[in-house]
């Protein structure tokens, strides 16, 4: 079954314009283009990251300040990319500096714990209302073991996971991250599609794919997998199709199936924990799951990651049941980092000060679309937000796959040329905002904004 592409009336002439913007895009970006030549001699697409190869081209950074960033032809951008979720402290904090600094000039890898390590997961115990943590270095880390912590605490091997979801690339999650409308199959039995190559199908097997917002997908699931499923892995508010909201008693609905079925309920809050509050959507929820993964955010830049679990859950680590390691897990300088960013970044008048900036941009892109009778529709939460170019909510993934993507497209090359840097994917992914972004910032994003709806307008 093929998901249809909705056409707008206002398409006509998208593509012509951006051309016109991709044109005006490489003219700003000359050096950026000469690396790239340069980095394709020894560097595997001429990149770091597939992530950072977008159409266009990749763009080369040179250096940030506050809520800015420098590309190498000197181009100055508000930064509403974020590092996709990872800089809510902006670039170059005081605290962060000070604290990384510090921590270089002391020694930054002894293989054995510092105690900067007890202080944050007394904090994230408060912070998610879950006693015991591990740290890791990255998201795909922590969903790896929380995986694998239910696993070996059930000794059954299937998980459910909800389609069009992404938890990092690791194998276990590699399968329906973000399928095409004529691969995801019937909605009631989606297709196990592979996220990526390399993934067997012996892998694709041990998951069962549900759609976001769908309590009786996740009930039938256990039915006709009884006793068979570890756990369930979501995002508790999805950050792979724009933003998608649970509905009402979603998340506690899902938690007290998967307990009654002997399963445990995972967050995958790596996106959401910190942007969308001082502890995530499991505070803002107050559904608390079984296991919370955490990172991006909890590092104000550097490389770190989180695991928070149940006393049961845990148990099976502190007991060796399961062996949670990482020969970089909890390393001085990420420590050092995340404390600073738990105890001196993100202050409770940050996030008052995120809210009212995150207020004034939804306030003057509303604004804007009102101005020009545009149905599509502005989605916030905490420090990140998006533009979901439809006129209907998106309440889950085959829901978005009816956006024209032409539109995210358009928006990133037009906010490009218009000084403020977004994530690449723009029917995906969403800005963020940074405790050092202020309206003079958010009014720059309008602005292009704006340009956008006129543009497609006229």
């Amino acid at each position: 079954m093929s998901t249809p592409v909705l056409e707008s009336p206002v398409s006509d002439g998208v593509d012509e314009l951006i051309a016109a913007e991709q044109r005006a895009f490489l003219r700003r970006q000359p050096r950026s283009t000469e690396m790239i030549e340069r980095a394709s001699e020894h560097l595997a697409g001429g990149a770091t990251s597939n992530w950072q190869i977008a159409d266009p081209q990749a763009v080369w950074m040179s250096h940030g300040a506050g809520s800015k960033v420098y590309d190498v032809d000197g181009n100055e951008y508000v930064d509403m990319h974020g590092g996709y979720g990872v800089s809510i402290a902006g670039h170059a904090h005081p605290a962060i500096v000070a604290a990384v600094s510090d921590r270089v000039r002391r020694g930054t890898h002894f293989a054995q714990p510092t105690e900067d390590a007890i202080w944050i997961a007394a904090e994230l115990a408060s912070r998610f209302d879950l006693p015991l943590w591990r740290f890791a270095n990255s998201g795909t880390e922590a969903t790896m073991d929380a995986v694998h912590l239910a696993r070996a605490l059930t000794g059954r091997d299937l998980i459910i996971k909800v389609e069009g979801c992404y938890h990092g690339h690791h194998d276990s999650v590699q399968v329906s991250v973000l399928p095409e409308a004529d691969e995801v199959g019937p909605r009631d039995h989606p297709t196990r599609v592979p996220g990526n190559s390399g993934i067997p199908a012996a892998i694709r097997d041990l998951v069962i794919v549900v759609p976001f917002n769908d309590a009786q997908a996740v009930e039938r699931a256990l039915a006709e997998h009884r006793g068979r499923i570890a756990a369930m892995i979501l995002e508790p508010v999805m950050m792979n199709a724009g933003i998608i909201a649970p509905a009402d008693g979603y998340l506690a609905t899902i938690r007290d199936l998967m307990h009654r079925a002997g399963a445990y309920l995972i967050y995958d809050e790596v996106k959401t924990g910190f942007t969308t509050g001082p502890g995530g959507v499991t505070a803002l929820s107050g559904v608390v799951p079984d296991i919370v993964c955490l990172a991006k955010a909890l590092g104000g830049g550097i490389a770190v990651a989180a695991i928070g679990g149940t006393t049961q859950i845990m148990s099976a680590i502190a007991d060796g049941r399961y062996e949670q390691v990482g020969t970089f897990n909890g390393n001085p300088l990420a420590m050092a980092a995340a404390r600073a960013t738990l105890s001196e970044v993100l202050t409770p008048d940050a996030y008052r000060h995120l809210a009212s900036v995150s207020a004034h941009l939804r306030t003057g892109l509303e604004a804007v679309l009102a101005r020009h009778d545009l149905d599509w529709h502005v989605v916030s939460i905490g420090a990140k937000g998006c533009v979901t170019f439809r006129g209907d909510p998106v309440r889950e993934f085959r829901d978005f796959l009816t956006v024209d993507a032409r539109f995210g497209q358009l928006h990133w090359l037009m906010q490009h040329n218009g000084g403020v840097f977004l994530p690449p994917w723009g029917k995906v992914e969403q800005w963020l905002l940074s405790v050092q972004h202020d309206n003079d910032d958010a009014d720059r994003f309008i602005a292009n904004f704006a340009r956008l709806a006129e543009a497609v307008t006229n």
